[in-house]
């Protein structure tokens, strides 16, 4: 070989190198860790392709959840309807945007996402990251368009905050959706004294045994008395079935003359009229008050309403219509005849869903104070 074809060849060589080197050596981006208890479920399958979980996103989806420039007149971010110490509700019936008008529905708690597949309270989201983003142009909500937003947000430096977690450095709605989700799905209660119950870590009291038998129970008339709530708070999680929209109930709260459309308005499906999904029942006693519309002030008058207030209609779920303690007639109210006693001792589970930890959870707080 003469000293020009074996020059080529080194320099092939070297080239080749140097031009793969740089790539090799790009660090690889941190794994986000959760701590998901494992009798929550397999939830790896649930994390898109495109949107893994990375320590980096999630502090940009944390900033970005906290970040009022994302709203028109920079008053408003997503925890301003989803406040931590509240467990990401507001403790209002119905919220309220920019322009100080009121929305039809109760903001929701955003807990244990990663276990969702159907989001909002009629189900016209099929993805955290669509979720995240439907509140920042919505005209009652934060009110603005994502150009305005984006602008406002390169002018503070996000850009390169972007370009460590996407590798470039433009903000784009899109972008700005999947680190929004990276936070809300790290966002994850497992720590209440119902868990620690589960680990062997809390002795529960007779009355909270109690509470949790009736919840879990499906009634039987002169043979088992059950509280029928984990017909639909299905297991450990306490959240409506993901299996298409079987997680979604009309639950009698109106006749039908008041129903309201709810599943139905996706769907357009008339047996779908006032069908909700089923929401997390997770930090309960932190989200007052409660439905969709926040009807309700108190887990009693929650408990009464299932007791001796369900209003029938033709979408009524078979799962209120069958369940009471007491032989019913198909012609009088759909009743279960709890007793006072009984309703106390589920009040009393319900307060053990109640999780400190992640209501005060630092990671999960404003970065920007």
């Amino acid at each position: 070989m003469n000293k020009i074809n074996y020059l080529y060849l080194l320099l092939l060589f070297i080239g080749f190198f140097s031009c793969n080197k740089p790539e090799e050596m790009k660090p690889e981006p941190v794994e986000l860790e959760l701590n998901a208890p494992v009798y929550f479920g397999e939830f790896n399958n649930r994390i898109p392709e495109d949107n893994p979980l990375t320590e980096k996103g999630f502090q940009l989806g944390r900033m970005l959840f906290y970040e009022k420039k994302l709203s028109g007149d920079n008053t408003m971010a997503c925890a301003s309807c989803h406040q931590q110490k509240k467990a990401f509700t507001d403790g209002l019936a119905v919220s309220k945007g920019i322009d100080g008008i009121a929305g039809k529905v109760s903001a929701m708690s955003l807990v244990n996402m990663l276990w969702a597949e159907k989001f909002t309270w009629n189900g016209r989201k099929r993805s955290i990251e669509e979720q995240s983003v439907d509140p920042v142009a919505n005209p009652i909500e934060m009110h603005t368009t994502f150009e305005a937003a984006i602008e406002k947000l390169e002018a503070d430096g996000y850009s390169e905050l972007f370009s460590e977690v996407f590798g470039t450095p433009e903000i784009t709605e899109g972008r700005i959706g999947k680190a929004l989700s990276q936070f809300q799905r790290s966002l994850i209660s497992g720590n209440s004294k119902y868990d620690q119950y589960l680990r062997n870590e809390y002795q529960a009291t007779s009355q909270e045994i109690r509470g949790m038998q009736l919840f879990f129970t499906h009634p039987i008339p002169g043979q088992l008395r059950g509280g029928n709530c984990g017909d639909c708070h299905l297991g450990p999680l306490t959240s409506g079935d993901i299996d298409g929209f079987q997680g979604f109930h009309n639950n009698g709260l109106d006749s039908d003359e008041e129903l309201d459309a709810g599943l139905m308005e996706f769907t357009g499906n008339p047996a779908d009229k006032g069908r909700f999904k089923t929401p997390s029942l997770r930090n309960i006693a932190l989200t007052a008050p409660y439905m969709h519309d926040g009807r309700f002030q108190t887990l009693e008058e929650v408990l009464d309403h299932y007791n001796e207030n369900i209003k029938k209609s033709e979408t009524l779920d078979i799962l209120i219509k069958e369940g009471s303690n007491e032989p019913i007639d198909p012609n009088e109210p759909v009743k279960l005849f709890l007793t006072d006693q009984e309703k106390e001792d589920i009040i009393a589970f319900l307060h053990m869903l109640t999780d400190e930890e992640f209501v005060n959870n630092p990671r999960f707080s404003n970065p920007h104070n």
